[in-house]
């Protein structure tokens, strides 16, 4: 009983951490966002009214998120997949949905080889749950299982509005940092020229440290929807850890017999599962010795260590080292 109560307060402790760490990721994107749009406004005479900083924000961000599913349906060859398709993925969707406490979505179908899984949507579209083709012939049915937790745990945290809105702010202030720039070139005396092209050199170098951060916290988000994956699919740690192995690897052979068809399946892959452009990094961590059988290759995988190259690479991808993501459901499972 002792021990079960120490796990349990581990559990809680962890999921706690996870949780601060994501707010405190997002504090630090959009009190940056507030206080470089304050230093612009200022710059231009314009004052420093938080209201007009919030607006400004608001509305560049509202027709993507309106449209970016029709636009995700376009490059994806999504189409919704009815009940009599795959009545047994139906019924999976919605008792996972119950369980989590959310309305159930619309089960979409993408046509492409790569196996993955996003959730995605709009208040024009309604919450949407995409399986590739590639991942119903990858996965068994315990994984898919897994796989599909996961993406309901990003509905039920509003993952997919968060991570919509806060990663067109980078962009938004490199098109500001592009504008001084074309200003600093073209316009205005010399003296003024330079600090305008100044000035758009420092809005572009802030983006870039932007994007670090919403980086970050596209990978926070992963690791908490992986907890809920695992809160509500029976051995869900494992299923979910076999399943990674799986589409990395399964990700791997497919991008390399078409490389071409890798940029396209790649555009929005921070919705992902799995970060398609990591499949070749991720699959010499995790391969060994060509060991076909997933309970071993995944018990190797997790005797590893992640080295200093594997941990500077990760700051630089939407999604965790696949050695600290597998570890991480260990530890919870």
């Amino acid at each position: 009983m002792e021990r079960q109560w120490v796990i349990e307060s581990d559990r809680c402790m962890n999921a706690w951490k996870l949780g601060l760490s994501m707010a405190a990721t997002l504090a630090i994107i959009f009190g940056l966002t507030t206080l470089v749009f304050t230093a612009v406004l200022f710059y231009l005479g314009l004052g420093l009214s938080i209201v007009t900083i919030g607006i400004l924000v608001v509305t560049m961000n509202i027709g993507q998120w309106l449209l970016a599913p029709y636009l995700i349906g376009a490059i994806y060859k999504i189409r919704e997949l009815k009940q009599a398709e795959n009545p047994g993925l139906y019924q999976t969707v919605e008792n996972l949905s119950r369980k989590s406490e959310i309305s159930t979505p619309k089960l979409m179908l993408a046509q492409i080889p790569l196996p993955n899984a996003f959730a995605y949507g709009s208040p024009l579209s309604g919450s949407r749950v995409a399986v590739t083709s590639g991942l119903l012939q990858s996965l068994d049915s315990g994984e898919v299982e897994a796989v599909i937790g996961h993406e309901l745990g990003h509905i039920k945290h509003h993952d997919v509005q968060a991570m919509m809105i806060v990663s067109f702010i980078p962009s938004l202030f490199l098109y500001i940092g592009y504008s001084f720039m074309l200003s600093g070139a073209f316009g205005g005396g010399a003296k003024k020229g330079g600090n305008n092209a100044l000035l758009g050199l420092g809005f572009m170098a802030f983006s870039w440290v932007l994007t670090l951060f919403t980086l970050q916290l596209s990978r926070l988000r992963e690791y908490y929807a992986d907890r809920h994956s695992v809160s509500i699919v029976e051995n869900g740690a494992e299923k979910l850890s076999t399943g990674l192995v799986t589409i990395v690897e399964q990700s791997r052979r497919s991008i390399k017999q078409n490389r071409q068809q890798q940029k396209n399946n790649t555009a929005f892959k921070a919705l992902f599962i799995a970060d398609p452009d990591r499949v070749n990094a991720d699959s010499a961590e995790i391969h060994a010795n060509g060991i076909a059988d997933k309970k071993e290759l995944l018990n190797q995988t997790l005797a590893k260590k992640s080295t200093h190259k594997d941990n500077f690479v990760e700051i630089f991808s939407t999604h965790p080292n696949i050695i600290k993501r597998l570890r991480a459901l260990q530890e919870i499972s």
